[in-house]
């Protein structure tokens, strides 16, 4: 009697172990497709703004190593167009070149995400080469 009773019980703790196994399986999957609908975007714009009389004449930027080059280019101020970065976004990246008209023309790149600015840099000089990147 007691052998059929201790064999019961096992059935039902398994039975018991399975059923609560299954539905955790089941609600961590539901959980995943939750979290991938919320994928993050970030609108991303890269600037530059020299002083006056500084020709800007190339800018290379990119997001997550995947340059993109503009040369031909000319005048005091260059933006690139929004970029939309979708998930994860690690690093972001820009250089700009241009020429100054003496020793205090100035070069100032900036990055800007979501409408804010970000991050920063200043060059000066006749010669200019201004970059800087920002780590999310």
């Amino acid at each position: 009697m007691k052998k059929i009773k201790l064999s019961c019980v096992c059935k039902g703790l398994f039975v018991a172990v399975m059923t609560v196994m299954v539905l955790s399986f089941v609600e961590s999957c539901r959980k995943d497709d939750d979290a991938s609908e919320d994928v993050k975007t970030q609108k991303i714009i890269f600037k530059a703004e020299g002083s006056s009389g500084v020709n800007i004449s190339k800018a290379v930027y990119g997001i997550d190593g995947n340059p993109i080059t503009v040369t031909g280019l000319s005048g005091t101020t260059w933006s690139s167009p929004e970029l939309t970065a979708e998930g994860v976004v690690y690093n972001t990246n820009v250089v700009v070149n241009a020429t100054g008209v003496d020793a205090a023309s100035t070069l100032k790149v900036q990055i800007w995400v979501d409408g804010q600015l970000k991050k920063e840099s200043v060059s000066s000089g006749m010669t200019l080469s201004a970059s800087t990147s920002y780590t999310f």
